[in-house]
């Protein structure tokens, strides 16, 4: 659970310092995708957001080989709220009182989950599980090039929960890789999921905060990294809470998910505190540096 918890930590300092990065490349210069992400590239904040990116998801690999898969999602989407605290000091973005209190339901959210967690569940699921996720990652394709071509704000809820499915694959999937030998690897259905599976989030993730509401796309995100894989967790690889303590692990993924949705404009971190040169606000001050 500290993995868990180290890898949100990651994740959500690393969209602070990315956007900072942002920020201060867009004022250097032209703004287009690849002439911003290249100025970008340049700045020690952004590399430093890159580090921690890949800390997170090796913090995520072992989260998910040590506690039950509803856990560490819950954890994961939990790094809103550390966007939203980090923002508040290095961007000095305004958070509402609401605000703040949903930093303070996922908090307590997580708290409950890690009173109740379980071990990790040692059963292998059904054969055809493997195959189902990489299905499901070219599904996350899929859903990817339709939602693409839907009105704005339904282009940002499909592309952000295919995105958050793909990611809920790549949490399934490192639970189903036995071993990591070259044999094994090459030979599992899994470990093509994984990656399938990560890639397609990625894609499907910055096109959703490009061309629509980062709200919107970040609500679908946390929903599909979350309930899809914990239910999969739960029912077929043997994820279970300690001895009569069920009923506080579904209150504490529920609580920890709410709040995390509530601070879905964190989906990327604001560039300016109360709108930026534009005068925008909210979602519209977002930036997405990817």
């Amino acid at each position: 659970m500290v993995c868990a918890l180290g890898a949100a930590v990651c994740f959500g300092t690393a969209t602070v310092l990315q956007a900072m990065a942002a920020r201060s490349a867009a004022a250097t210069g032209p703004v287009g995708d690849m002439a911003l992400l290249w100025r970008a590239l340049r700045q020690w904040r952004y590399l430093l957001g890159l580090a921690l990116d890949g800390l997170g998801f090796l913090l995520q690999i072992i989260a998910l080989r040590s506690v039950p898969i509803y856990a560490v999602g819950a954890a994961l989407a939990a790094s809103l709220a550390v966007t939203a605290v980090v923002a508040a000091r290095l961007l000095k973005v305004r958070l509402s009182r609401m605000e703040w209190g949903s930093v303070g339901v996922v908090c307590a959210g997580l708290a409950l989950l890690g009173l109740a967690s379980g071990a990790e569940g040692d059963e292998s699921g059904p054969s055809w599980l493997k195959w189902a996720m990489l299905g499901a990652a070219a599904g996350v394709l899929l859903l990817g090039a339709v939602g693409g071509r839907l009105p704005e704000r339904g282009r940002a809820l499909a592309l952000g929960l295919g995105a958050g499915c793909g990611f809920g694959v790549v949490e399934v999937a490192v639970r189903l890789i036995d071993g990591l030998s070259p044999g094994e690897l090459f030979t599992n259905p899994a470990a093509y999921a994984l990656v399938l599976g990560g890639g397609a989030a990625f894609l499907l993730l910055t096109s959703a905060l490009q061309r629509g509401s980062v709200t919107t796309a970040t609500a679908g995100l946390v929903l599909g990294e979350t309930v899809a894989p914990a239910l999969i967790g739960v029912i077929w690889l043997g994820d279970r809470t300690r001895e009569g303590l069920g009923w506080l692990a579904v209150a504490g993924f529920a609580v920890a998910v709410a709040g995390a949705l509530a601070l879905s404009r964190f989906g990327e971190a604001p560039v300016e505190s109360g709108g930026g040169a534009a005068g925008e606000t909210g979602e519209d001050a977002a930036v997405t540096p990817k």
